[in-house]
């Protein structure tokens, strides 16, 4: 490999005009697709009401989050064929058509009629529109790194390169300013009915001003003096994958950065947001107003780590995020739960819940493609508690027993869906649903008809200095600046783990098969390992074990190549 020695006056001079407009133009294109990507993750819970309202509310909340990883699921396949394109026709060209098809398909999604209108059309349509998202998304990040890091000067390709990662937390928080705004001006009841159809409307226009931007930019200097020398990579598919010499560096970094990276940046920023509303009960609003100030605070955190890494190297800030993540994300959550919800808290650690059933009837409750029913009486009664976030063991009873959950010194019994014939399939499922609230309530946890005042709710977008709601902004700031660590510094390692024939390619595969799957499918596995265990905190164990494996795998096998020539055809 080739190596070039950076110059300290290199480091040190300040941007031209051209690459701050270079950064600006890569950037601001690629904040509007991820706003775009990222509405749907924000509003999942309403779109889930409205597109899959056919299903049981559980079923329904599973299926929502799987329809939200579907775009992840195939960001792989965008980049293989993205990537590609631009290895072959160039960077430029390549990333208009992501961000048209990105623009297109989301706002489709706003004028896409509901389920009670057009029946199973529509949520089948919105699937596809998804997956379109993703196939662009897989596309568009690639492009935008490649085309920056190209751009940058020796020693700097960190700190330039980490302003496109900013574009991803920016477009999440423009994202969630666009919905809480658009939901104070019409009100909570018409912004679930139509108004959640205003914020996919509003990205015709930032496709406009995107496509304006992409159109004055120019090609890639790398890439235009590759294609005048005739060095081009005529399969860059083959070349990039086919070959161990090349191959072996898109495996290294899926499993030595990319994987850790994501689950977690998914954690630190969408899976924090599921948990305070899904798990501790958290009022829209509240929720999204919490997350936004965090993502305020640490965002700066992406250029810090982006400009650190040029002196000290890629490797060592990201597997420290991993590390730092692997060991404090219990004591993390643990402390957002006493402190979002504490009555909710106190009584997950105080109540004891036992689901005494035949295990042999219980079922592993994911569901992906929303079909499966659930109608033995222990996945109903596991089911039920899951939903109030309520934790408890299953213990083992009698061969072919109905299930019964004891609650303190209550114990309620549980029914079979089989066996309930005409009116009782509406009123014993009530009956029993009531008896359980009930028991729940009498002994301390959170349920309808149970006040709790220790519930952190914001008013406004400023209450945030009352000691609860500060507190929560601090901790969830610390898992964005985890985030920043992880991903700060991750597109210049990645960029430099290939050479320029074939970079789009080698890179953009691992990088979507890490954040796309890894990172895309955390909500539905955690949620469906919340469920199977009854323990509120066993999802965690996700971004754990895949940050821990991260870390092992990078301090062993991934090479530090912040001095790397990255024109230098050679690779190691």
């Amino acid at each position: 490999m080739t190596m070039a020695a950076t110059a300290p006056t290199e480091r040190a001079r300040p941007m031209t005009r051209e690459e701050k407009r270079v950064i600006l133009a890569s950037s601001a294109g690629t904040i509007f697709e991820w706003y775009d990507f990222y509405l749907y993750g924000s509003l999942a819970a309403i779109i889930g009401a409205q597109f899959f309202s056919s299903f049981p509310e559980a079923t329904r909340n599973v299926f929502a989050l799987l329809a939200f990883a579907a775009g992840f699921l195939v960001r792989p396949f965008g980049a293989l064929f993205f990537g590609r394109l631009g290895d072959l026709v160039g960077r430029k060209y390549t990333f208009l058509m992501t961000i048209l098809i990105m623009g297109a398909s989301t706002f489709i999604v706003g004028l896409l009629p509901t389920y009670e209108q057009i029946g199973w059309i529509a949520p089948v349509t919105l699937i596809i529109l998804r997956m379109l998202q993703g196939l662009a998304l897989g596309g568009e990040y690639g492009g935008a790194v490649v085309y920056v890091a190209e751009h940058a000067p020796p020693g700097r390709r960190g700190y330039f390169t980490s302003w496109i990662q900013t574009t991803a937390t920016l477009g999440l928080l423009l994202s969630l300013m666009v919905i809480l705004g658009v939901r104070s001006y019409v009100g909570e009841a018409d912004f679930a009915k139509w108004g959640w159809r205003i914020p996919f409307l509003l990205s015709i226009f930032l496709l406009g001003i995107s496509l304006w931007i992409r159109l004055q930019m120019e090609e890639s200097p790398a890439f235009k003096k590759m294609k005048e020398e005739g060095k081009q990579s005529k399969a860059p598919l083959s070349e990039a994958f086919g070959q161990w010499k090349n191959a072996r560096f898109a495996v290294i970094a899926l499993l030595g950065l990319v994987a850790g990276q994501a689950v977690v940046w998914y954690t630190g920023q969408f899976y924090a947001l599921f948990f305070l509303q899904s798990i501790l009960r958290v009022d829209m609003f509240t929720a999204n107003v919490l997350i936004a100030w965090s993502l305020i605070l640490g965002t700066a955190g992406f250029v810090i780590f982006g400009s650190l890494s040029d002196r000290i190297g890629r490797k060592p800030i990201i597997l420290a995020g991993c590390f730092l993540a692997a060991i404090t994300y219990f004591p993390v959550f643990k402390f957002i739960s006493e402190t979002a919800n504490p009555m909710l808290a106190k009584a997950q650690e105080t109540v004891k819940v036992t689901v005494v059933a035949d295990k042999d009837t219980c079922s592993f409750q994911f569901n992906p493609t929303g079909t499966s029913k659930f109608t033995s009486s222990c996945d109903i009664t596991k089911a039920l508690l899951a939903r109030s976030s309520v934790n408890y063991s299953v213990q083992e009873g009698p061969k072919g027993s109905t299930a019964k959950v004891r609650i303190g010194d209550k114990e309620v019994t549980g029914y079979e869906l089989g066996n309930l014939k005409g009116d009782e399939a509406k009123t014993v499922p009530a009956a029993f649903t009531k008896s359980v609230n009930d028991a729940l309530g009498a002994a301390g946890y959170p349920v309808a008809g149970v006040k709790n005042e220790s519930i952190v709710k914001m008013s406004g977008f400023f209450d945030i200095f009352r000691g609860q709601t500060f507190m929560l902004v601090m901790v969830l700031t610390y898992l964005v600046v985890l985030v920043t660590m992880v991903y700060g510094p991750i597109a210049a390692a990645l960029v430099e783990l290939f050479p320029t024939r074939i970079r789009y390619t080698g890179m953009s595969l691992p990088y979507h098969i890490g954040n796309g799957w890894f990172g895309g499918l955390m909500p539905a596995t955690a949620f469906a390992m919340i469920a199977q265990s009854g323990d509120t905190y066993f999802g965690l164990w996700y971004p754990i074990v895949i940050a821990t494996g991260t870390l092992v795998i990078g301090l062993i096998f991934v090479p530090e190549n912040k001095d790397k020539d990255i024109f230098a055809e050679e690779q190691n």
